[in-house]
């Protein structure tokens, strides 16, 4: 079940996201602010839920951490934070969460174990092929983390859903979630 990316991400976006190595780091540092924004948002909305507070503790934890590691790499290369306009992606994906319980909790739940399977997927790709030896190691000591997340919110998903029920909603979710991406937004970012 891990392994649900539709596609692959597309040489053009590897072309873009090399060719803009600083807005790719502001966007990052965006991307995990917002992670641990998620979890603890989903923490809040269903505190009786142990597991799930005790895993999205750890995650929220662990994003901030990330944040700041990349808001250093910022600091260094003398970029400065400040707002970025955002690719239809996320809101693609959010606007799929259906509104009623307890469909709500197993669709975010998926949502996020998709963008975060994206972002392994993506982090590893900029570690291959990053020009700056030192931020492809950065990029690549992100990975283990990226991929214990996404395995999280799955697992998540499956403990509180019916199997069956969860593969079939992660299917239909990871099928938008490559088309969101079939056409490449005209500014770099993580998930564009």
């Amino acid at each position: 079940m891990i392994n649900t990316l539709k596609q692959p991400t597309s040489w053009a976006w590897v072309e873009q996201a090399i060719a803009h190595l600083d807005l790719i780091l502001l966007d990052h540092s965006h991307c995990e602010r917002k992670a641990a924004g998620v979890a603890l948002n989903l923490m809040f909305r269903y505190p009786s839920n142990t597991q799930l507070v005790r895993q999205l503790t750890a995650i929220a934890r662990e994003e901030l951490d990330h944040f700041e590691q990349v808001n250093w790499w910022l600091e260094l290369r003398g970029i400065p934070l400040g707002p970025l306009s955002s690719p239809p992606y996320g809101a693609g994906l959010k606007a799929q969460i259906r509104r009623d319980e307890p469909e709500r909790l197993l669709d975010s739940l998926l949502v996020c174990g998709l963008i975060e399977a994206r972002s392994h997927e993506r982090l590893g790709l900029l570690a291959i092929h990053c020009p700056d030896l030192e931020l492809a190691k950065f990029y690549e000591s992100l990975m283990a983390s990226e991929a214990r997340h996404y395995g999280a919110y799955w697992v998540l998903a499956d403990t509180y859903f019916e199997r069956d029920a969860v593969k079939q909603r992660l299917e239909e979710l990871a099928v938008v979630e490559s088309e969101l991406l079939a056409t490449l937004y005209p500014e770099p970012r993580i998930h564009s």
